[in-house]
């Protein structure tokens, strides 16, 4: 009989992860409820209508796509499968898992505008799937937690994403990151500069790749699109500008002549006042010129952010879109948000040993279990331990002490309750504290008094 293994791309949590992942996911949360965000939670699959041609040929290549429930080849002739992937899958396949969160909140929104209260601030915190080549910090099931503004085009939104970021990665004890800005319509300018009208598509997702692959091979992956050589070595600015001290001026120097360009350079340039205006001091924004972000539905601010010193890619990405639920024939609805990669997060955080200790998920008092009327006992005393908000569980079977010790020092329990015949006479219950061996007298309540002040 074959071992089970775990699908390529894809991880288990246990208990101890499970409590460090759930300090990401309360600090994040709480920095969402505190910028006004309200819960929403979509399907994890969704029609292959909704999903597909909103990432572009890239993106949808890495959509797992679901098989038709029952006979999903019945009704398909020999010819059906002499056609190739793309027309058989059509056939065989209706639905696929979600690919990131924005475009289901896309779908919801237009299902549900008519009751949504605009502009509708709105945050997710779910698993997304992608058929990527898994490797370090990329995974093919992971979670992203989303905040998201829609039904309004004021630049405040981008400004709140950038004090949003200062506020979170700084709380998980992530203090030396970088959020990267750009804007699409910058890119849009480029590409009208240089002569290639309409390909700020393909000229997107290849300057992507530039922390990558480098400058020489953005260059030949420009060339195979179809770009020329004339537009290439136009486009040389882009690889030096955002090192400048003033990258903006020398942005109208260059693109000056191009009106959305130049909208775009507006655009930032309020983004990076507001945050002053918000009282943001030293902010860790920087303008980079390079960053594209492959996603095609992006029309303004795109956002990246890095974990310095640290080899993980990004662990933030997001930008504003002003069409995408254009796609759903409701044009108009502009929106920008922001997404966190947990599984990035939580990498970053175990490289520079910034988790906390004390983790609230874990048990905080054992109560021992000697014979049955201790048993019977210690059950009279648990209820209260929890009433008080104290983590507790009692030992289920009566087996000798240092197998009931050995367990709650295993499991990082830091007190015992040791409840015996004279404990029962007396009410006054025996607390031992794990860590120091030191052992006190006390009655319930005031057990529950010490445990429920103490932050072990």
């Amino acid at each position: 009989m074959s071992k089970p293994s775990l699908a390529r791309g894809t991880r288990d949590f246990g208990p101890e992860q499970m409590a460090k992942r759930t300090f990401i996911f309360d600090t994040i949360r709480r920095s969402f409820q505190r910028y006004g965000f309200l819960p929403l939670e979509t399907p994890a699959f969704e029609n292959l209508s909704v999903l597909m041609g909103k990432y572009g040929d890239e993106g949808d290549q890495l959509l797992f796509k679901l098989l038709n429930s029952g006979d999903f080849s019945g009704k398909l002739a020999d010819a059906d499968w002499q056609e190739g992937y793309k027309p058989l899958t059509s056939k065989i396949s209706e639905k696929g898992l979600r690919y990131d969160l924005t475009v289901p909140f896309a779908r919801y929104v237009v299902m549900n505008r008519g009751t949504l209260v605009m502009p509708f601030k709105r945050y997710q915190i779910q698993p997304v799937w992608r058929a990527d080549r898994p490797q370090k910090g990329r995974y093919r099931e992971f979670y992203q937690c989303d905040a998201d503004v829609v039904g309004t085009d004021s630049l405040l939104c981008e400004a709140e994403i950038v004090l949003l970021l200062h506020e979170i990665l700084p709380a998980l004890g992530i203090n030396d990151f970088t959020v990267k800005i750009n804007n699409r319509k910058i890119l849009t300018g480029i590409a009208d500069m240089i002569g290639a009208h309409g390909m700020e598509g393909p000229l997107c997702v290849a300057i992507d790749k530039l922390d990558k692959i480098g400058k020489d091979k953005v260059v030949e992956e420009l060339v195979e699109r179809g770009f020329s050589n004339e537009s290439v070595y136009q486009l040389d600015p882009v690889f030096t500008l955002s090192e400048g001290a003033e990258p903006f001026t020398a942005l109208k120097n260059w693109l000056g002549s191009s009106e959305i360009a130049m909208k775009g350079v507006r655009e930032l340039k309020e983004v990076w006042d507001l945050v002053k205006v918000l009282g943001l001091e030293n902010p860790k924004i920087q303008f980079d010129v390079t960053l594209a972000r492959g996603l095609s539905y992006y029309t303004g601010a795109i956002f990246e952010v890095k974990a310095n010193n640290v080899q993980i890619g990004s662990i933030s990405g997001g930008g504003r879109y002003d069409n995408l639920t254009g796609t759903f024939g409701v044009p108009g609805i502009s929106g920008v948000g922001i997404s966190l990669g947990v599984d990035r997060i939580y990498d970053v955080m175990e490289e520079l040993n910034l988790f906390p200790e004390n983790q609230k998920t874990a048990t905080k008092v054992m109560v021992s279990n000697f014979d049955q009327s201790a048993f019977r006992f210690g059950l009279s005393v648990l209820p209260k331990l929890r009433a008080a908000g104290i983590n507790a569980e009692i030992y289920p079977d009566s087996v000798k002490l240092k197998k009931q010790l050995d367990y709650a020092d295993r499991k990082n329990i830091p007190f015992v309750i040791l409840i015996g015949s004279d404990e029962m006479q007396t009410g006054q219950l025996t607390l031992k504290n794990m860590k120091t061996g030191e052992q006190q007298k006390l009655n319930a309540d005031d057990i529950i008094t010490l445990l429920a002040g103490n932050n072990i």
